[in-house]
């Protein structure tokens, strides 16, 4: 994400839920009369969000039929939730803002659902066990809400004139579908989309399908194969045009072609309303903080798919048919691309007050698509989203590096220094507010600090292990904790394990120090 100076924008019943409760409940008791499982945790404890996501299971995948009507405003769902529990459960929480809840079950068996703000509380007939996978199905319905955070920015479902556009950082995914909306719990996803004549749906990962029905509405599937956080999903509803190209992810250069029109359809797919088995190695996400190896390759191209309204699709023509070349030149420096898929969502001015880095297909208002802000976001692709933060404490490792990632493109492309920009930085009052690793509060997760002093930690790290080590730190960090979650810790340890000495005062002065030092 770019820096965000955001702009936004009765008894009878519930004597007869508790009922209903208490007979489900006899459902989870053993033979002997025992209750073995315990609910999961309604909230993870998140230094900044601790109501946000939940314990006692891990989603594997999310599959998400959506329907959208933007003249009434109402979206209809059904998201089908495949988990593999992490303890004995009786009853498990999904994280969900606003909607209608028609119905859920739990591997087919309806299940008793409770609504206490945005925690939705499933009880099944039968518990299940720790180690078990298991599939939950919920029905949903209503006109999803836009949230407003502490810095007054907005986020969630955001309705435009024609259509929506839904981003989720750090909490608003949980406005357009329940789940487990912590970026600890990363997840594969199908998301299919269904939206009136003359729009176009758009979404994370490859596009497998595209069908038009007898009545004009327009069905489109999106399949993101490799583990996504939740705040990285993204739908994107109205005008678009589409262009596709590849993207060379092994420092060769961009591929020659590119398909240009209005939504050009995908191939048919063979069943397009089954999503990729949750247990095949590709949608299996890694657990939190443990590190998935590097492929022993860069994979030799990626799809890439570009959005445009039509209001701004000339105009950001030009920037988007940079995507594969940008790629390609990030690839060299960070090494493997690490999806499958690549491309950006260009919307018009006046919904959206800050570019999103979400997941394959970052999201810009026109007015924030430039060179500068592209290459910010395409290298969160490495720094955010494979290597993505275990809390919101860690968003540094995120906002730093794609900081950085600036730095380093115009020191290689336009010839100005990384030490330039580190200056520069150094001099502006507004980096010194707080330590990038511990902002005060969550009004404070993106401000200066975050990214300009992120990407100062990072410079000082350079000049202190010189540009050797730390281009090997740059290939290995993303390599090590691919698909993965990793701390502050993390990070720190894996830099003095590269560059083999301890490295505590560069750490204690420029990451976790208050004060300014009396030189940069």
């Amino acid at each position: 994400m770019t820096s965000r100076n955001r702009t936004g924008a009765a008894a009878g019943g519930l004597a007869a839920a508790l009922t209903a409760l208490a007979l489900l409940a006899g459902g989870c008791t053993e033979a002997t009369g025992g209750v073995r499982g315990t609910p999961g945790a309604a909230g993870l404890r998140d230094p900044y969000f601790p109501k946000l996501g939940n314990g006692g299971y891990d989603v594997r995948h999310y599959a998400l039929t959506l329907a959208y009507d933007p003249g009434t405003g109402r979206l209809d769902g059904t998201a089908e939730i495949t988990a593999r529990a992490t303890q004995d459960l009786s009853a498990f929480n999904l994280d969900l803002a606003g909607l209608t809840v028609a119905g859920a079950t739990v591997d087919g068996e309806p299940a008793a659902v409770n609504r206490a703000g945005n925690e939705l509380t499933l009880r099944p007939r039968e518990e299940i066990r720790d180690g078990a996978e298991f599939r939950t199905t919920v029905g949903y319905a209503g006109v999803p809400e836009s949230i407003t955070d502490a810095d007054g920015s907005q986020e969630g479902w955001l309705r435009t004139g024609d259509g929506a556009v839904a981003v989720g950082e750090p909490a608003g995914s949980m406005t357009w579908f329940p789940g487990n909306h912590h970026p600890s719990d990363k997840a594969t996803y199908t998301i299919t989309l269904t939206v009136p004549a003359g729009l176009e749906g758009i979404s994370n990962g490859v596009r497998t399908a595209r069908r038009t029905a007898a009545d004009g509405r327009v069905t489109t599937e999106w399949r993101a194969t490799e583990p996504m956080a939740g705040y990285l999903a993204t739908v994107a509803i109205g005008r678009y045009e589409t262009d596709e190209s590849a993207a060379r992810t092994d420092g060769t250069g961009p591929s020659a072609g590119t398909a240009t029109g209005p939504a050009t359809p995908a191939p048919p797919s063979t069943s397009p309303a089954t999503p990729a088995p949750p247990s095949t190695p590709a949608s299996t996400p890694a657990s939190p903080s443990t590190p998935t190896p590097a492929p022993t390759r860069a994979t030799a191209a990626v799809s890439v798919l570009t959005a445009a309204e039509r209001s701004v699709a000339a105009s950001s023509a030009a920037l988007r048919g940079e995507i594969p070349e940008i790629l390609d030149r990030q690839t060299r420096r960070f090494g493997p691309y690490p999806f499958s898929s690549a491309g950006a969502i260009v919307t018009r001015d006046g919904t959206l007050g800050y570019a999103l880095e979400t997941q394959t297909r970052p999201v810009f208002p026109a007015a924030s698509f430039d060179r500068t802000t592209l290459v910010h976001e395409l290298a969160h692709q490495w720094f955010g989203n494979s290597v993505s933060p275990a809390t919101w404490r860690d968003l540094w490792l995120n906002e730093g590096f794609a900081t950085y990632a600036e730095w380093l493109y115009t020191e290689e492309y336009e010839h100005v220094p990384a030490r330039t920009h580190f200056e520069r930085a150094f001099a502006q009052e507004a980096n010194w507010a707080f330590p990038p690793a511990a902002p005060p509060a969550a009004e404070n997760l993106f401000d200066p600090p975050v990214y300009q002093r992120g990407a100062m930690v990072l410079h000082k790290l350079r000049e202190t292990v010189g540009d050797r080590t730390f281009d090997e730190i740059l290939h290995g960090w993303p390599a090590k904790y691919r698909h993965a979650n990793a701390t502050t810790d993390d990070f720190t340890a894996y830099a003095e394990s590269v560059a083999g000495r301890d490295l505590d005062e560069l750490w204690d002065v420029w990451l976790f120090g208050d004060g300014k030092p009396d030189r940069p």
